[in-house]
């Protein structure tokens, strides 16, 4: 009788175990699936999110803070293969924009916000002063901790399931602890 209590608990706590990395990876599905980085006046996007139908990726979008839709902004074809996608825009001014990629099956990898510094300027000898840079119109663009680097379900599956394996591994700890000592 012990032992089939033992099991139905060891058999609940598996499962809830088991249950717990797909609930907590399901959210990462409605992060952005585009990764969009910048370098001097050049942005760039990078997805895997988006399949080959006739012949095209997708297109990605660069919109200013003036253009709401994805038509309005500057357009540019995906290109890349079956593990990533990539497109870029060089000469982007300053400023605050929304990088937003459609792949060609109509639906939409991701959208993120991106900040474009001036270009640093090429360093004088003859100058000492240092002028200060303007500063971005709103503020820190952060977020969830996908704004660095996107991680896929797997990866956070993968750690859900050792902080579960944690919490199990100490509440089975504490339990034995709480038993008094027999002899």
């Amino acid at each position: 009788m012990r032992t089939t209590r033992l099991l139905l608990r060891s058999g609940l706590t598996l499962a809830a175990a088991a249950a717990f990395p797909t609930w907590l990876a399901g959210p990462s599905a409605a992060l952005s699936g585009i990764s969009v980085s910048t370098i001097g006046t050049t942005v760039s996007v990078v997805t895997s999110a988006c399949t080959q139908s006739n012949g095209s990726w997708g297109n990605a979008s660069l919109l200013n803070s003036g253009q709401t839709a994805f038509a309005q902004g500057r357009q540019v074809a995906l290109a890349g293969t079956t593990v990533s996608q990539s497109a870029a825009w060089s000469g982007v001014s300053p400023g605050t924009y929304t990088v937003v990629v459609v792949c060609s099956n109509g639906g939409t990898a991701g959208t993120q916000s991106v900040i474009v510094s001036s270009a640093p300027a090429a360093p004088t000898t003859s100058s000492t002063t240092r002028s200060a840079a303007p500063a971005p119109a709103r503020g820190v663009m952060g977020g969830l901790g996908g704004a660095a680097r996107d991680y896929g379900p797997l990866t956070l599956g993968i750690g859900a399931a050792l902080v579960g394996s944690g919490v199990i591994a100490t509440g089975w700890y504490l339990r034995k602890r709480s038993k008094p000592y027999r002899l």
